[in-house]
């Protein structure tokens, strides 16, 4: 059965839950809720996951592995043990632009390892980054990540079916959410090509209906190979995005 994430950002915890419960009253297909950790709002995302549980009971923060001192992060563990928080998704994590964040040099290898070692009943995610480096690079890494005790991976945004193809035969066996963000605007599609050197094939539309037919053809195909998928929807109605994918 393919399941389904929704990433959910959590601009302030009223507004969170106020979408959660949308998304939990209108759509069944959505199987557990992602927080990302964005530095630029109050609440972490472990915070943020701890106030939704009763909604969504599989509900995913992310982890910053450079926020983390390995020697003292206890109270990470600590937090996700008390509530019950059961799966986590660990990144390395951007650099803060308020040089007065302490970041350490922890990798995101070193942080699965540790929460693994710390938790073992703890679900651990890792990322995959399509577009970071060469394709050996990335395969390379996600067998670190493999070794480090990684349970499973949740991928960066695809455009194009056939680059999913090429990275899903990598992951075959393994717990494995392929992203899809919709891009509906030339300020977002620029984003994506040069921050994140996304790759967009010729067919691509910044239309709301592009957008939402490859949602359908990528659910398609995991549900057809045995993948999950990751919706991201960054910066878009929420309503008209789910509703053109499952209604």
């Amino acid at each position: 059965m393919n399941k389904i994430l929704l990433e959910v950002i959590p601009r302030d915890v009223p507004t969170l839950l106020s979408e959660v419960s949308y998304v939990k009253n209108n759509f069944s297909q959505i199987s557990g809720i992602n927080i990302p950790d964005l530095l630029r709002f109050e609440t972490r995302s472990w915070v943020a996951a701890s106030k939704i549980q009763n909604i969504f009971p599989n509900v995913i923060p992310h982890l910053r592995a450079i926020d983390f001192d390995l020697d003292h992060c206890d109270h990470i563990i600590e937090f996700l043990q008390k509530h019950n928080i059961s799966s986590v998704v660990v990144i390395k994590g951007d650099p803060p632009t308020d040089m007065s964040r302490k970041v350490y040099q922890t990798t995101s290898t070193k942080l699965i390892k540790k929460l693994k070692k710390e938790m073992s009943s703890l679900k651990v995610y890792a990322a995959v980054d399509q577009y970071r480096s060469g394709i050996k690079d990335e395969f390379d890494y996600i067998e670190m990540k493999i070794d480090a005790g990684a349970d499973g991976f949740l991928t960066q945004p695809f455009f194009d079916l056939r680059l999913i193809d090429i990275f899903t035969e990598k992951l075959r066996g393994k717990e494995v959410y392929i992203g899809i963000s919709p891009v509906t605007n030339e300020k977002s599609q620029s984003y994506w090509e040069s921050r994140n050197r996304a790759y967009f094939p010729k067919d691509f539309q910044l239309t709301m209906d592009w957008n939402v037919k490859f949602a359908k053809e990528v659910i398609g195909y995991c549900s057809q190979n045995d993948f999950n998928t990751y919706l991201m929807p960054i910066r878009i109605n929420l309503e008209v995005y789910l509703s053109g994918i499952f209604k």
